[in-house]
């Protein structure tokens, strides 16, 4: 499919237009080309360590509602995994790619039998409302997933809006049809902590679940209608049932719905809101007034048509169509909606913002996401940019920082760094409407000068002391990155002095840099390296790093590539070392955390630290070894079987790799507005750009063995940069790759066509004498 092929809409849209024969002949059309949620398989990822959400949500949406697998452990933090084959029921919250599990809130079950408030088990599902299934019988699209619950013969099917998750149940006849409301359902680390139902009308139950675990807070209510009578409603509490019409009722765990006895199907819509039933209530009448299922399913399938649309994908291998919608695809599941449909929102502090200025957002996995993920936005879903931005302002005013890994109105502080700033940067850098540079900066700063997590070492010592706190390598490295965003903005406003003081702090990391070993290290409170030291070592959050090694740390330094090549000796030793990463032996990680997967040498594609080292040779003026390796990436890292991913999806990030990767580009920076050449996986593929502009790249002759960039040209004329700016993306117009079997060493290769910028003085002995320098004050806010 290229830019000028109809698509399946756009063909349907233009046959209905044509007029019909007079004679009344129907015009013969050609076969349509295939949706794009055609390629679109979510049970990619499912499997393996992926962690992906399976089911039906829309872009972006409130309600995630798909199946939900007892939890078995790690690799069930999604709450559903492809190796399972007993469902609970259907959920309506879901993560997608985290390591850790949660939410699954308001588990619906439908089945045949006695009125009960019992599961069932993973082993013995029967006579509790859970059931086995069979991947032969289910069906996951975009927006829409159905399976044959086989204990009872029931065919369940769900569909989406933003804020309502839709059932479908089919029961066998002759059958007493029975549903259970599930509050007490716990996923991971997630455990109710107050639950409530009440029947408000014959067709009608309502209810909340607050929790505590990852989210320590967390809240959710609901408005459940069914399109069929409620015979029965019986609620429960700790497996006790309550008495008809008693008040207790009201904190029931459970509730069974029954009906009358031969009823075929019956349909549910259930609104969540993060503020009140009444807000359920209302989104259920905004978003889903009918009861048209098929119809709320091809609206489903639309918006994710649309969504998908803004990215034209050719390759002429199915498979990587596959893998690369359904890479979109995940890359749109978070950040999710965290409003009502009349913009009221519940915040941090627990007080509900009503019609809210902004749309409200959560689920910010920001420690992974603002490598690529964010940056994708950017480029397929700009509209959303400056809410996203929005969210986070009016999160670091609820909470008094800006988010590390916000879920649904919780900080979770995961992870390490403070990464809303990097996503914030690049919003205002690239020019985006409503979002206040003023207020990023202040935020910004705010959030940098806190004395939590190890900035106020960063503020007395400059660096932090691997015997005052674990993971000291990883976070001062994070907060560099950070804090050179921070000096990016100040300049752009004109704040020299901040710009100074967090320029000289993002140049920390080199504080880290053991000139004998060659490696990042962990240093004491009395500057001595931290010891012993071994390279491959990674005990997880015990040591100086996080969720890695000194190998993959070495070269967390994205933000200046420069600095970091002139640290290991210049360029040619640089690329060496960077040869000796993926030589290494992949096995020796004892002790390591389960997010370091996808080894390639010492490599490690499926966890994030890793994602933009390939592109790093691109800085030395080797951008074909870059190609080689990302070729190499895209292909065993990748594929469309449900282990098709080497590591957690994390909110969308594994997926935007691919994305980025497989068009040829890579923002190293996350600020610098520049994206690095790879290897493209595909003949072309256009961006769709605000303003009806279209961005075009063309890869001829690709093919697996020509994954050698031999010359480019951007708008016809000859180009030898190894890099192409966000600018000359959003302007519209056409990068040609011309590609070839062997490398052509030079391109790229000038000083002047590399990425990055002119090389800055870095004090490097200075830097590492170990003596704590004295502590600077702030820049004063102005």
């Amino acid at each position: 499919m290229n830019g000028y092929s109809l698509t399946a809409l756009g063909l349907a849209g233009f046959l209905l237009a044509m007029p019909c024969d007079p004679a009344g002949a129907q015009p013969v059309a050609e076969t349509a080309a295939p949706s794009l949620t055609d390629y679109v398989d979510p049970l990619i990822g499912s499997g393996g360590h992926g962690h992906v959400f399976v089911g039906a949500s829309v872009p972006f949406g409130a309600v995630q509602l798909g199946p939900t697998n007892f939890y078995q452990g790690w690799d069930w933090c999604s709450g559903y995994h492809y190796s399972d084959d007993v469902a609970i029921g259907f959920s309506h919250t879901h993560l997608s790619g985290t390591g850790i599990g949660d939410l699954c809130d308001i588990v619906i079950a439908p089945y045949v039998g006695a009125v009960s408030p019992e599961r069932g088990t993973r082993e013995q599902p029967e006579p509790g409302y859970a059931s086995r299934y069979t991947h032969d019988q289910e069906t996951a699209e975009a927006g829409y997933y159905a399976v044959k619950l086989l204990d009872d013969d029931i065919q369940a099917e769900v569909t989406a809006t933003e804020r309502v998750g839709w059932h479908r149940y089919t029961f066998p006849e002759g059958v007493t049809p029975r549903i259970a409301i599930d509050l007490e359902f716990e996923n991971g680390s997630g455990r109710a902590t107050l639950t409530e139902m009440a029947a408000v009308a014959s067709d009608r139950v309502e209810g909340r679940r607050f929790s505590t675990g990852w989210a320590k807070d967390q809240r959710v209510f609901f408005s459940l209608q069914s399109s069929e009578p409620f015979a029965s409603t019986d609620f429960f509490l700790k497996g006790e049932q309550a008495p008809a019409g008693a008040e207790g009722a009201k904190k029931a765990d459970v509730a069974v719905l029954s009906f009358a006895k031969g009823v075929r199907t019956i349909l549910l819509k259930v609104g969540i809101s993060p503020v009140d039933e009444a807000g359920a209530r209302g989104n259920l009448a905004a978003e889903a007034p009918g009861w048209d299922f098929q119809s709320a399913r091809r609206e489903a399938q639309a918006a994710w048509e649309r969504a998908l649309g803004v990215i034209r994908f050719q390759s002429g291998d199915a498979a990587k169509q596959r893998v690369f919608y359904t890479a979109l695809y995940h890359s749109m599941i978070a950040p999710v909606l965290f409003n009502d449909h009349n913009g009221d929102y519940r915040g941090t502090d627990k007080k509900v913002r009503r019609s809210a200025d902004h749309v409200n957002y959560s689920i910010f996995s920001l420690w992974d996401t603002y490598r690529a993920a964010h940056p994708l936005h950017t480029l397929a879903a700009p509209e959303r940019v400056p809410d996203f931005a929005r969210s986070m302002l009016a999160i670091n005013e609820e909470q008094g920082k800006l988010p590390v890994w916000h879920l649904l109105a919780n900080e979770t502080n995961t992870m390490v760094g403070y990464h809303a700033v990097p996503v914030l940067v690049d919003a205002v850098l690239k020019g985006f409407d409503g979002v206040d540079a003023e207020r990023v900066l202040e935020a910004a700063k705010a959030t940098a000068m806190r004395d939590e997590r190890g900035l106020d070492y960063i503020k007395q010592r400059g660096y932090i002391p691997a015997d005052a706190m674990h993971e000291s390598v990883a976070l001062a490295m994070e907060y560099a990155i950070d804090d050179w965003c921070i000096a990016q903005l100040a300049q752009r406003v004109g704040r020299t002095d901040d710009h100074e003081y967090f320029l000289k702090r993002s140049r920390l990391y080199q504080r880290y840099f053991d000139p004998e070993t060659g490696f990042m290290r962990g240093r004491r409170a009395d500057g001595s390296w931290n010891t012993p030291f071994d390279p491959f070592v990674s005990q997880h959050r015990k040591d100086d790093y996080c969720e890695g090694n000194a190998w993959q740390y070495l070269w967390l330094v994205p933000h200046d590539p420069e600095g970091l090549i002139s640290l290991l000796g210049g360029e040619e030793k640089f690329a060496a070392r960077l040869d000796d990463l993926f030589t290494q032996d992949s096995t020796k990680n004892d002790g390591a955390s389960l997010d370091m997967s996808g080894f390639i040498g010492q490599y490690v594609h499926g966890n994030e630290p890793s994602h933009h080292i390939t592109y790093l040779y691109a800085f030395a003026g080797q951008q074909w070894k870059t190609a080689a390796r990302v070729r190499q990436i895209l292909s065993e890292m990748y594929s469309d079987r449900p282990d098709g991913l080497c590591g957690n999806e994390d909110c969308g990030q594994m997926s935007a790799w691919y994305v980025l990767s497989a068009m040829g580009l890579y923002p190293v920076d996350p600020v610098g507005g520049l994206y690095v050449f790879g290897s493209p996986a595909m003949s072309n593929a256009e961006i769709q750009l605000p303003g009806g502009r279209v961005f075009r790249i063309t890869a001829k002759d690709n093919a697996k063995q020509n994954l050698f960039i031999q010359s480019a040209s951007l708008n016809g004329r000859p180009y030898t940069k190894s890099y192409i700016a966000h600018a000359d993306i959003v302007a519209g117009g056409e990068l040609v790759f011309e590609m070839g079997p062997r490398p052509n060493k030079q391109f790229g290769a000038a000083a002047e066509d590399r990425p990055g910028k002119p090389a800055a003085p870095h004090s490097v002995t200075a830097l590492n004498t170990g003596a704590a320098p004295k502590r600077e004050a702030p820049p004063t806010s102005r």
